[in-house]
């Protein structure tokens, strides 16, 4: 089912290779027939929770080897964002600040934070707020009042503010639970200011992992499971999608979503062979 001419695939995760702590078909097996393809593999996920590390340890414990820098998530996208927007501090002749991190207010998870950090930034305390020179927001789940009062507060004061993701929602075992984009909805509705977001269904994230790969957009499919985020993010950065139905979206959306899909199949498995 996958156009003769795609050299890459970019998988998301949640819907694709996995519902809750179950993988969605025989993954092993999948990949080895993706691998017997010459199909280049990476992964996009708006789940910024994890590090790259955490997902390739949980990928591999299904079976699937694969390397950290093959895993791109909305937190790393932000972290790449926010680095283009506020430049590392200057370095004089006689030495300058070298080495000092760059401020910021952070609401996130280790995903989040880590990038922060590997990028040259600090991520504050709720008591340092003051300090930040950008708000960053992702999914938090010991978020409480003063982390969005703080958010709130430094929006307003005109900081450029980031967020990994506009998704709704968030599936664990027992259902949706609020995600990122309602956290910073609150925020939105607060100030009246919209976030630079970097995760699907704006292109960024996707085009991050296209150059990991190093693929034409026209050889790259894009492989997703939710209409609103993966297909409208790769059809956003110019590359084919498919939809699989083993997630969130059902064939008659699919099939009513317009632009057309390029491809449509019951779950990975089914797409590959």
């Amino acid at each position: 089912m996958i156009p003769p001419n795609i050299k890459s695939l970019i998988l998301d995760m949640d819907g694709v290779l996995w519902r809750g702590d179950a993988p969605i078909g025989d993954l092993p097996r999948i990949f080895a027939r993706i691998a017997s393809r010459g199909l280049a593999v990476a992964f996009a996920t708006n789940n910024g929770t994890r590090t790259p590390e955490q997902y390739a340890a949980r990928l591999a414990s299904f079976g699937v080897q694969v390397e950290p820098w093959q895993v791109v998530t909305s937190a790393l996208a932000v972290a790449e964002l926010l680095d283009r927007a506020i430049p590392p501090f200057p370095v004089s002749e006689m030495g300058g600040p070298r080495g000092v991190a760059r401020p910021v207010f952070a609401i996130g998870e280790a995903g989040v934070m880590n990038a922060l950090r590997d990028k040259g930034f600090e991520p504050l305390p709720v008591e340092r707020a003051a300090e930040a020179q950008a708000v960053v927001m992702g999914i938090d789940r010991q978020i409480n009042f003063e982390k969005m009062a703080a958010a709130a507060l430094l929006v307003r004061r005109g900081l450029p503010f980031f967020a990994t993701n506009s998704d709704k929602t968030f599936p664990t075992p027992r259902g949706e639970i609020p995600g990122a984009g309602a956290w910073v909805a609150v925020i939105v509705t607060a100030t009246g200011v919209e976030p630079i977001y970097a995760g699907k269904p704006a292109p960024y994230l996707l085009e991050l992992a296209r150059q990991r790969l190093g693929t034409p957009k026209e050889e790259t499919l894009v492989v997703g499971d939710r209409l609103e985020t993966d297909i409208a993010g790769g059809q956003a950065a110019g590359m084919p999608a498919a939809l699989v139905l083993s997630g969130v979206s059902t064939r008659e959306q699919g099939e009513a979503w317009r632009p057309r899909i390029d491809v449509m199949a019951e779950d990975l498995g089914e797409l590959v062979e």
